[in-house]
């Protein structure tokens, strides 16, 4: 990283909250194993429809739990599944797996805030805020950019421009941290910013989009290397 460095900017769905697991192969394998019975092609399309639903109609104070019940309602209704108590197996073990990765997510941040200046860019409900004061991440973050509240989604330069004017660091003096090859790693690289993939080893598909990018498998890694 360059000695310039003094934002560093992170997704949250898959990089704050999961080690490079986005929200859809998440709740994909949860599913599974109850033993609904679909590939992952089949499920990409119902997440999504799902997903959309949720966007711009939730408060913004809605909790971390209650949005995931809320889309986890919504795959099960697009699957047409009427057990309400599988859809509630999902929506615990969703919300239980992210309360664990997370308590690593919280040291990092405070390992990292006393260097540099944080924050998050995601694609997300209207009410990120509220979701990352839940998981007891915002009293690191010196800003949080929600899709929804700003009016455009990763990887979209101005989503980036928004947290880079409010931390008021150009491109070339932030680090963006992500597990999206399109979404996070090429929109940060659009807007000239730095980034860095979170890609374990075992989930790892594809490619850096850049020939130097860093590739870390945990968000440790990455503040073990940053803060001595």
């Amino acid at each position: 990283m360059s000695p310039s460095t003094r934002a560093i900017l992170f997704d949250f769905g898959g990089t704050l909250d999961a080690p490079g697991e986005p929200w859809k192969e998440r709740l994909f394998e949860l599913y599974r194993s109850e033993g609904v019975a679909m590939t992952p092609s089949e499920f990409a399309p119902v997440f999504y429809r799902a997903d959309d639903q949720l966007v711009g109609t939730v408060g913004r104070t809605l909790s971390f739990a209650d949005t995931v019940y809320r889309l986890v309602d919504g795959v099960s209704a697009a699957l047409a599944i009427a057990d309400r108590a599988l859809t509630g197996r999902v929506a615990a073990a969703f919300i239980d797996n992210t309360l664990a990765y997370v308590q690593e997510s919280r040291r990092v941040l405070a390992r990292l805030a006393p260097v540099y200046r944080l924050g998050v860019v995601s694609n997300f409900y209207g009410n990120l805020a509220a979701v990352c004061d839940d998981l007891g991440l915002a009293k690191d973050l010196s800003v949080m950019v929600d899709s929804c509240v700003v009016g455009c989604t990763k990887p979209n330069a101005r989503i980036f421009a928004c947290a880079l004017d409010e931390l008021r660091v150009a491109p070339a003096e932030a680090l963006f941290v992500g597990d999206s090859l399109l979404r996070d790693m090429a929109g940060a690289r659009d807007v000239g910013m730095p980034h860095v993939w979170l890609a374990p080893a075992e989930r790892r598909q594809g490619e850096p989009c850049c020939a130097d990018d860093r590739v870390i498998a945990s968000l440790t890694e990455l503040s073990d290397s940053l803060v001595r």
